[in-house]
């Protein structure tokens, strides 16, 4: 930046100004590039690697565990069981690589 540059980046409250309305004003004029976006052909492709993670992920979790772990946070009786996780990181990467390979 210049010294003596008055421009101040759109969302951006300038002084006396409240940040609510700095942030609308900066909203608005985002809002024309934002629908600019939407009206352009943008196309995402994920590779296989990304798809397959995707494919063998349900989305679902163990509610009971995790009020479990949060309990024991709260009352300060949680344990880090750090060669428990070295094994899944080294597991969890071994697959990954795995699948890597085959998808080659």
């Amino acid at each position: 930046m210049k010294i003596g540059n008055t421009a101040v980046p759109s969302g951006v409250a300038q002084v006396g100004q409240t940040p609510a309305r700095g942030a609308a004003e900066g909203a608005r004029s985002a809002g024309n590039s934002a629908a600019e976006a939407v009206n352009s052909s943008t196309t995402v492709k994920l590779s296989s690697a990304a798809q397959s993670m995707l494919d063998g992920a349900d989305g679902s979790f163990d509610a009971a565990k995790v009020a479990q772990v949060q309990q024991s946070i709260a009352d300060g009786t949680y344990r880090i069981n750090a060669e428990a996780i070295a094994d899944k990181l080294i597991s969890n990467a071994q697959d990954l690589l795995g699948k890597i390979d085959s998808a080659r």
